[in-house]
């Protein structure tokens, strides 16, 4: 038996790992912004700097030296955000840094460097420059290619690197169910190998038992026999998990009758089963008789473990929700299902008894979606109430 102490851990470690993420991602975001904010600050300073520069050319009366240090170390410094220099009403006098294509008409030129006003005015207000003959221009600007691309930088590593895990996760999900598989496929033919030899010896002292006159009309003869053939059908039942098993056209009401009349002597009196159907009762679904009257067995298995041994177990075949299906509901009125358990119940070794594997559930869950392309999954539960699973089948 595996506690069930270890899935809890389990859901504790995965919300552990996100948290971790997300403080990551966090951080990430974070400290890419202040570089933002100190990149953003420094670029509107050189911006200033440029506005001082236009100021300074525009009112003062320099000599040619000076001049030119302005020009070059101030004007032509900026290398990388783009501006657009206006008049009072906003009509472009010059640009710099912008995209803008030479052999295009005026007319288009000036409609493309007015998208860029409102664009630059929507990220930054505008710097005025005044000088001294009571005129003004404005500068406009926007942030530099380089500012823009860090800010969006955090947003696009961190979409990488979920998309990586998200690989690796489903990577390694994959290798771990291959696993599991072959373990399951190995585990049965081992199974079906180890119980073959005793088996045929049974069955060989049945048939002498049956033939010796000594034990002529002996109760424990039949019931023997009855045991040898029960042997026989859990041997194939391996044995078909261990190899892909062959599913035919049955009728469905009759095979869970059959399953159920075999559970009727074997569980407690006080456990009523009731079978019901919406269809013909000739209604085929296409199963593995022995494969799938197990499955029967370990949900109503589990019911009567969940009601203590008294209570009623009522299955119903009706139509699924998806076309050409049959979906089989088997409901107890036992403990019911706590809604965070309800997946849990089927990862094996998960079990809530003191004596049990917790493979019940598991394999059958097992047999329906890998060897019956079907599903089986909690429909309903309600603790104190019961539990209602749905096995779908393909018609």
């Amino acid at each position: 038996m595996i506690p069930t102490s270890i899935y809890s851990k389990k859901s504790r470690l995965k919300l552990l790992i996100m948290i971790i993420a997300l403080v990551i991602g966090a951080a990430t975001v974070i400290y890419t912004n202040l570089l933002v904010a100190k990149l953003s600050e420094r670029e509107q300073q050189l911006i200033d700097l440029y506005a001082k520069g236009l100021r300074y050319m525009g009112n003062a009366e320099i000599d040619s030296d000076n001049l030119v240090f302005v020009q070059e170390e101030i004007i032509d410094a900026n290398q990388s955000v783009p501006v657009i220099l206006t008049d009072e009403h906003e009509n472009a006098l010059a640009y710099k840094n912008l995209e803008i294509p030479e052999k295009i008409s005026e007319k288009r030129k000036k409609a493309m460097l007015q998208r860029e006003i409102a664009k630059m005015k929507a990220q930054h207000p505008p710097i005025e420059v005044s000088y001294q003959d009571d005129f003004k221009n404005y500068i406009f600007y926007k942030d530099s290619e380089l500012l823009t691309q860090l800010r969006y930088y955090p947003y696009v590593q961190l979409t990488v690197i979920a998309c990586l895990f998200v690989i690796a996760y489903y990577a390694f999900s994959y290798s771990r169910k291959a696993e599991q598989n072959r373990v399951w496929v190995g585990l049965a033919k081992e199974t079906a190998h180890q119980l073959g030899t005793p088996l045929s010896s049974l069955m060989a002292w049945f048939e002498y038992l049956k033939a010796s006159p000594k034990f002529e009309n002996e109760p424990i003869v039949e019931e023997l026999g009855k045991d040898v053939r029960r042997l026989e059908i859990i041997t194939e039942r391996f044995s078909n998990i261990g190899s892909v098993p062959v599913l035919k056209d049955e009728p469905m009401l009759r095979v869970v009758e059959n399953a159920i009349g075999y559970l009727r002597n074997r569980v407690s009196a006080k456990v009523a089963f009731t079978i019901e159907t919406d269809f013909d009762p000739d209604a085929t679904a296409k199963v593995n008789i022995p494969l799938f009257e197990w499955v029967v067995e370990n949900i109503c298995k589990n019911a009567v473990d969940a009601m203590e041994g008294k209570g009623s177990i009522t299955i119903r075949l009706s139509k699924g929700t998806a076309k050409d299906t049959m979906a089989i509901d088997i409901q107890d009125t036992g403990k019911g299902i706590p809604k965070a358990k309800q997946e849990e119940v089927f990862m094996p070794g998960y079990t809530t008894k003191k004596r049990g594997w917790g493979l019940g559930l598991a394999l059958a869950r097992r047999i329906i979606e890998n060897y019956h392309a079907g599903r089986l999954y909690v429909r309903w539960s309600e603790v104190g109430k019961g539990t209602t699973f749905r096995v779908v089948l393909n018609r």
